[in-house]
């Protein structure tokens, strides 16, 4: 009896899959300017982490403890921030940028030469965070109807920085009433 020989039909290369949505070849130039929106975003966070850490610290006087434990709660979420803006550059086919990249832009968030001068510690947050704010929206509006999944992540991300920005302010009533 013969062996009959199984035979196996030939393996056929795979279409690779069609993409849609922001990842598709045809949303290039709207993805392109996406990603420059958020390396901006990835940078505001990263300044602020640097800023906010000065400031947690370098206060002084009875009234600083306060701002200075609410800096260092918001430096972990503001870090966080940057990290879901850096992976989300990732995804969408960027190259997070190296420290060389980095241009200073927060003048406002300096530490100020007086050390118990809490106001403009105060001032300098909501700055930031407005900011911040007005920068978010712009990409939530960018992506309303290009990418959901940048949309989700940052209306997440907004709520955060509203959050700040809302404690700050009330810091800055109590200081302007108390004189």
């Amino acid at each position: 009896m013969a062996k009959t020989r199984k035979t196996t039909k030939p393996k056929t290369a795979r279409k690779p899959a069609t993409r849609s949505g922001i990842l598709s070849n045809e949303r290039r130039s709207e993805r392109e300017e996406l990603l420059g929106m958020l390396e901006t975003a990835y940078w505001m966070e990263i300044e602020t982490v640097m800023s906010y850490i000065a400031n947690s610290i370098n206060p002084d006087g009875v009234r600083a403890q306060e701002i200075m434990e609410s800096l260092q709660t918001d430096i972990q979420e503001e870090l966080t921030h940057a990290q879901q803006f850096a992976a989300r550059i990732k995804e969408l086919y960027g190259v997070v940028p190296g420290s060389m990249e980095f241009k200073p832009e927060q003048t406002y968030l300096q530490p100020p030469k007086d050390q118990i001068d809490l106001t403009h510690v105060i001032k300098g947050v909501i700055e930031a965070e407005s900011g911040a704010i007005d920068h978010y929206n712009k990409i939530i509006e960018f992506c309303a109807d290009v990418d959901p999944v940048t949309e989700d992540m940052v209306i997440a991300i907004l709520r955060d920085e509203e959050g700040h920005l809302r404690l700050f302010e009330g810091f800055l009533r109590e200081f302007d009433s108390a004189g």
